[in-house]
């Protein structure tokens, strides 16, 4: 028997849940489907984002945060204390906690909304038939008006670097280590391996990051960039640039292992044996086995499922959203997309501004942006100006202890509107928020500048760099 709804969603990470939540709200039955299992074997909603991404990393980067600051800021608030240890058992208790938590609340949600789950691998057939293989084995056959495929991504591997769960892992592995390695190195420098790198080096490892382009953090600004990778290295973070892995080799070392691995840099071939692995060289749409012959859905070279500027397919009543289409791969622009979608259906106007995604990295500074960068502007041949603060002139920031980093406002040359902000430092996954607002209503630097902001306070150091872009900062010499 078919179960026939209006919308069935494929995916309950952040763009599947909110399409479902949303399309409930405006009155459409409908359902949703999920593979994922928790730690306890039972169904966990939510995706990797809520289950071994951005909320278990977060738990993690808080505790081990408290761990680095009782040795390395605590003394400077005349604060002292003896043999501080960490339980790393009671960390990753703490973290799956949270995890439950929040897994279980989208399950409370769906049921407050009427949103049907089901659990198992989703195909999707001709006719918008939606075919599930539960978990036990059974399968059902729902039908949908309308289908939104929200499959999200998988960890990409390397042939020569394939996961074991143990001594080669990827985010997830990396999230659940049963003690502190001794070494640890880390292919790929970008949001993955910069944060889970340094979770573990701030509870006491030694830890390598080997990444392959020779810019650091290419996508972000350059001068974000540059102070960032000062502000790691400091922390000892050992980040090697232009490091091509070619070979990894996993030896056994008495009763435990050890990992070598093979790369090539300005230097030369070079070796490094590690105690574990993290591969964290990007993401890849989880679309194999999704899609049945004869659906008319298309994918493109690296498997993403092809869709217009309103997530549709081009087949009728087909749409898809977050991680499995063009676009960054971040939970939020999910979020939106899949809202976005859900009203679409409803024939309201649904939206989602690309040009205003913020990108944060949650690392100590922190980095955030929003915007192009000034190499974009130099490229496209636009004309800008910018204006910079930085917080070591903010009084907050100095009180707190976190003086490093900055903050980049880039504008128009000739009509002063908005077109970046890049940021480095404490809190600044919250400030960067400014920005967003100002460029969505197409503000000037001139609009942020005459903004008042509390004093003391972080956000100071955007009112001071926005004042900057016309040279009129109070607190800098211009």
């Amino acid at each position: 028997m078919t179960e026939q709804y209006d919308v069935v969603v494929i995916g309950a990470g952040p763009a599947g849940y909110h399409a479902a939540i949303r399309a409930a709200q405006l009155g459409m039955k409908v359902a949703c489907v999920d593979a994922a299992l928790g730690k306890d074997g039972k169904p966990a909603l939510g995706g990797t984002c809520l289950r071994v991404g951005c909320i278990p990393s977060k738990a993690l980067l808080d505790s081990s945060r408290q761990y680095w600051n009782m040795g390395h800021l605590f003394g400077e608030h005349g604060i002292s204390f003896k043999d501080a240890k960490i339980d790393v058992g009671a960390m990753v208790a703490r973290k799956d906690k949270i995890v439950k938590q929040f897994t279980g609340g989208i399950a409370m949600l769906f049921k407050a909304n009427k949103v049907a789950p089901y659990y198992g691998f989703a195909t999707l057939h001709p006719e918008r038939k939606v075919i599930v293989k539960q978990h036990d084995g059974s399968e059902v056959e729902l039908s949908g008006t309308n289908v939104i495929i929200a499959a999200g991504s998988d960890s990409i591997e390397l042939p020569f670097a394939r996961f074991d769960g143990e001594t080669i892992v990827d985010n997830v592995g990396a999230l659940d280590f049963a003690e502190v390695p001794r070494r640890l190195a880390v292919i790929g420098a970008g949001v993955i391996g910069l944060e889970l790198g340094s979770v573990w080096k701030r509870l006491g490892a030694e830890v390598t990051i080997l990444e392959a382009l020779p810019d650091f953090l290419a996508a972000a600004d350059a001068e974000v960039g540059k102070a960032a990778l000062k502000e790691f290295r400091k922390q000892g973070l050992d980040i090697k640039l232009g490091a091509k892995v070619s070979a990894t080799e996993v030896k056994a070392k008495g009763k435990k292992k050890e990992v070598v691995v093979s790369y090539a840099d300005k230097d030369g071939e070079q070796t490094l044996t590690v105690d574990r692995l993290l591969v964290a060289v990007g993401r890849k749409a989880a679309s194999q086995g999704l899609l049945a012959d004869g659906t008319g859905v298309k994918l493109d070279d690296r498997g993403r499922i092809e869709v217009d500027a309103h997530c549709h397919t081009g087949v009728d009543g087909v749409w898809a959203v977050g991680d499995c289409v063009r676009g960054p791969m971040l939970a939020h622009k999910g979020f939106e997309e899949g809202i976005a979608v859900a009203e679409l259906i409803a024939g309201l106007p649904g939206h989602v501004n690309f040009d205003t995604i913020p990108w944060v990295i949650y690392t100590e500074p922190e980095i955030a942006w929003v915007g192009k960068t000034e190499q974009q502007l130099k490229e496209e041949g636009t004309p800008y100006k910018t204006g910079s603060f930085p917080f070591a002139a903010v009084g907050r920031a100095v009180a707190m202890g976190e003086p490093a980093g900055f903050v980049k406002v880039i504008a128009h040359a000739e009509t002063d509107r908005v077109l970046g902000l890049h940021l480095v430092g404490v809190g600044v996954s919250e400030l960067v928020h400014e920005g967003v607002l100002t460029m969505e209503f197409k503000g000037s630097a001139d609009d942020l500048a005459r903004i008042c902001h509390a004093h003391p306070t972080l956000s100071e150091a955007i009112h001071d760099a926005a004042m900057a872009v016309d040279k009129r900062a109070i607190h800098k010499a211009n």
